[in-house]
């Protein structure tokens, strides 16, 4: 956004419109003697994002990275750990100029909105990803190579599952319904925009296991103008307050009430050699580090939340916690 002019100022411009004026040079000395600084403006790149919007995207995708790193290492059982690094405004000619070949893009309608966003993903994490879908260890190819047909379409049930989770991150600003249209690999084949045409790229780094690599979030700016306003931290906290975001969080508790998670007892524990391990026959006796009056622990997960005495309950198994361990515990 540009700085608003005064009225001395807007005052000066029409003084000197009416008397022929006396350059850009002059004015602009005439700028710095009276002691003013004198701010060069590129109209091949007119600055479309004040730094406010770029920041308030940065955090839109720190929830964005957080949620999709915790569907992708659910998805592909693997670490991956995904970061915000940069958020800037460019023209998408210098954004197409940087893309690798091959690569991963993704062209996405950004739906309510018209027009298309991109998303682009470095090949390596790719070869990373595909290789983990179809059983391997995860590891990239030494010689890159363009992507096959099968590859290209598991690429996209990926992407399209990585859009969904843009959807709840930008809730607070507009409600979202992102749509991979196609995958291309060569950015040639991927012009969504003119040349010249300001963006909103936003940078994150993604780490499938030990691969690392680049996400790339190409916004044009006449898609999300309608909302470019928006794009405020002020909006954002106005949504957290708002008495709408009450039904939101009751629906958030019910279905983390419904959520089910595993609960096992410990009835004792101990440690044999291998030797006696393989041995093993029917009738043997291990014994165990507990007695029968011991409270056994009873395991939510990997964690030890509580104690508990073994029993019976309408002719089945059953357990009776007798005290609850707390975290400071």
């Amino acid at each position: 956004m540009g700085d608003i002019l005064s009225q001395d100022e807007i005052d000066a411009l029409l003084r000197a419109m009416a008397s022929g004026g006396g350059g850009v040079e002059e004015d602009a000395a005439l700028a710095k003697k009276a002691g003013k600084k004198v701010i060069n403006y590129d109209f091949s790149r007119p600055s479309k994002f004040n730094k406010e919007q770029l920041r308030t995207l940065e955090i839109l995708f720190d929830n964005y990275a957080r949620l999709t790193s915790s569907f992708l290492t659910g998805y592909l059982r693997t670490v991956v750990t995904i970061e915000v690094l940069n958020a800037e405004q460019l023209t998408y000619n210098d954004f197409a100029a940087s893309i690798a070949n091959p690569a991963i893009l993704g062209i996405v309608d950004f739906q309510p909105f018209k027009g298309s966003i991109l998303l682009d993903m470095t090949a390596e994490i790719g070869y990373a990803i595909i290789d983990r879908i179809l059983g391997g260890p995860g590891f990239s190819l030494k010689k890159t190579r363009d992507f096959t047909e099968i590859e290209t379409i598991l690429m996209e049930r990926i992407l399209t599952q990585m859009m969904n989770g843009m959807i709840e991150p930008w809730a607070p600003i507009t409600p979202l319904q992102p749509k991979v249209s196609r995958i291309e690999t060569n950015a040639q084949f991927a012009q969504i925009i003119a040349p010249s045409e300001m963006i909103a790229l936003v940078t994150l780094s993604i780490k499938v296991g030990g691969v690392e690599g680049y996400l790339n979030f190409c916004f044009p700016h006449f898609v999300i103008e309608p909302i470019v306003s928006k794009l405020n931290t002020r909006y954002r906290f106005a949504y957290l307050d708002d008495e709408d975001n009450s039904e939101y969080q009751a629906k958030l508790e019910e279905n983390l009430e419904k959520t089910f998670v595993p609960v096992s007892v410990a009835v004792g524990r101990t440690s044999i050699t291998v030797s006696d391990f393989v041995n093993l026959q029917v009738g043997d006796v291990l014994l165990l580090d507990s007695y029968y009056t011991s409270d056994m622990d009873v395991m939510v997960g990997d964690l030890l939340k509580f104690k508990a005495k073994p029993g019976l309950s309408k002719h089945k198994n059953a357990i009776q916690i007798t005290s609850v361990i707390r975290e400071a515990d």
